[in-house]
């Protein structure tokens, strides 16, 4: 049982960091390796300055959704953790952690929701960008898919498990 404990608890701080660079890096559309947009800025890469130059997204109702559930999943898998580790301490021998998982199942909706929005709206989002067609979706866009499946699992996994001495 120590082994499970330990491999959930890895499994959300993991989780947890690949949801934070999901939210907060900028790749989730990518035109070439010298323009891109994620949920907050376009950026170009200027070759002469070698650096970064990136302006504020044009607010869409879309865009604002996205970013709004990306927060929410990881404030909840925050909360998650922490009511985690508050139930680990205090509950009772044989309780199960009921609030840790649908706060972790909660998270991984939200993501889903999140990325299927992006993913049936992306030209709406990108409308004052460059052609839509010619970019591809980024790193970041992979890793919010990628984060839906293990949050809901680990939210199943905290739902069946119990606490023992």
């Amino acid at each position: 049982m120590a082994y499970l404990l330990m491999f959930v608890t890895l499994l959300h701080l993991i989780t947890l960091a690949v949801l934070f660079i999901a939210t907060m890096e900028k790749s989730w559309w990518v035109w070439s390796n010298t323009e891109s947009s994620d949920l907050w800025y376009n950026c170009k890469f200027d070759n002469d300055k070698e650096t970064w130059f990136c302006e504020s997204s044009k607010e869409t109702e879309w865009l604002q959704a996205v970013q709004v559930l990306m927060v929410l999943s990881v404030v909840f898998s925050c909360i998650s953790l922490l009511v985690f580790l508050g139930q680990l301490f205090t509950m009772s021998k044989g309780g199960l952690f009921y609030l840790t998982g649908v706060c972790q199942a909660f998270a991984g909706v939200t993501t889903f929701t999140a990325a299927l929005i992006y993913t049936l709206h992306s030209k709406e989002i990108l409308e004052d960008s460059q052609e839509v067609t010619q970019g591809q979706f980024g790193y970041c866009y992979i890793l919010a898919w990628v984060c839906v499946p293990l949050l809901i699992w680990s939210g199943i996994m905290y739902i069946h498990l119990r606490k023992r001495e």
